[in-house]
């Protein structure tokens, strides 16, 4: 099997030869599951110890990325991750719990950032200007980290809920929409990490009442 080109250095490097050294890619693994929380990852990378191969997470085999984690964990500056539950995700819709994981991992970098890039997501009330590009997991190497950082570490986190609860099949698909899933929702009903709000929990017939904070 041929392996996926690997994301480019280009928007890093434009940046590294106007002096900003703290370059963060930010992407994050989970928006469209029916179950568990959606997670970011930032990634600062040392501009003198490039990691090649890396590319959108979703093109690499599961063996692939989780050496490249390593890697990029063993080479990066910093590595911060943003975790949003199932019930914050229910609570203030996907698109703002994404946004949430994604300032939470800026925030947990153990350098600031002096600029960030992302997979055309704006993040607000950054301290940092941003840029948001179109496909920058596959056209930038610091997002391509950043997305293969937030998919192994959703992964592992939905391993462990397979093994909480078996019966829905979470370490094959990762709480996707798959027709197993369906065919699991529909025996046995939403299990507790199901975000209720989303279409193919609740159209199982199940009746659900949000509960808001004040």
């Amino acid at each position: 099997m041929t392996p996926p080109p690997s994301a480019p250095y280009r928007y890093e490097a434009q940046a590294w030869r106007a002096g900003v050294t703290r370059v963060a890619g930010l992407d994050e693994a989970g928006r469209g599951p029916l179950a568990g929380p959606v997670v970011a990852a930032a990634v600062i990378l040392d501009p003198t110890r490039r990691v090649r191969g890396v590319a959108d997470s979703k093109l690499l085999a599961a063996e692939r990325r989780e050496e490249l984690f390593a890697v990029i964990y063993e080479r990066a500056v910093a590595v911060g991750v943003g975790i949003v539950d199932h019930v914050t995700i229910d609570r203030i819709n996907i698109l703002q719990a994404t946004k949430r994981a994604m300032a939470e991992a800026i925030r947990s970098l153990a350098v600031p950032p002096e600029l960030v890039i992302t997979d055309f997501v704006s993040v607000p009330a950054l301290t940092c200007p941003q840029r948001n590009i179109v496909d920058a997991d596959a056209r930038c190497a610091t997002v391509a980290a950043a997305s293969i950082v937030a998919k192994v570490t959703r992964d592992r986190l939905m391993l462990e809920a397979d093994k909480q609860f078996p019966e829905y099949g979470f370490a094959r698909h990762k709480g996707y929409a798959t027709a197993d899933h369906l065919a699991a929702l529909d025996r046995h009903g939403a299990c507790p990490i199901h975000r209720r709000t989303f279409s193919g929990v609740w159209r199982q017939g199940e009746l659900f009442v949000l509960e808001v904070d004040d």
